[in-house]
């Protein structure tokens, strides 16, 4: 998916991160950290299961990414830890404080690195939703819970 800014509004707690040679990173990229390098989603191997990819993507979540790379060299960019994101979803309606997760593309092979959908368990959330769609939308606005720095979105008590 082309570079799109998806972030709306709030504190973005921007970290600068490495981004080995050979992966290409857009903006708008939701983004995992492995072995100290952050990747986008669509890199991340099945596992077989769409929960099984939304657990293991939620476990290494580092945020979204606020620079691109080309793939050519090695580089370091700014990733956004926190903030609300406008992202592309499956169609859906959606009220304030639902969990938003990761999704595969059509083959069900890879996630998608800039789309979202409603999910119903905190193991597999990447944030929560913070703008009701009373309608059928194909956007969600969500605040985003890096899993890495700060242990994912939590169950309330």
């Amino acid at each position: 998916m082309p570079n799109s800014m998806r972030w709306r509004y709030g504190e973005t707690n921007p970290i600068m991160l490495p981004v080995l040679a050979g992966y290409v990173i857009e903006i708008g990229d939701l983004l995992y950290l492995d072995g100290g390098n952050v990747k986008p989603a669509s890199t991340q191997t099945d596992l077989g299961t769409l929960a099984a990819n939304q657990e293991t993507f939620h476990d290494n979540f580092i945020g979204v990414a606020m620079q691109c790379t080309t793939g050519a060299s090695a580089e370091t960019i700014r990733v956004a830890t926190s903030g609300v994101f406008e992202f592309p979803c499956l169609p859906a309606t959606f009220e304030v404080g639902d969990l938003i997760g990761s999704t595969e593309e059509g083959t069900g092979v890879q996630l998608e690195s800039q789309v979202v959908i409603g999910v119903t368990a905190e193991n597999l959330a990447l944030g929560r939703c913070v703008k009701q769609a009373a309608s059928t939308t194909d956007t969600v606005h969500f605040d985003i819970v890096r899993t890495v720095v700060r242990g994912g979105s939590q169950a309330a008590a």
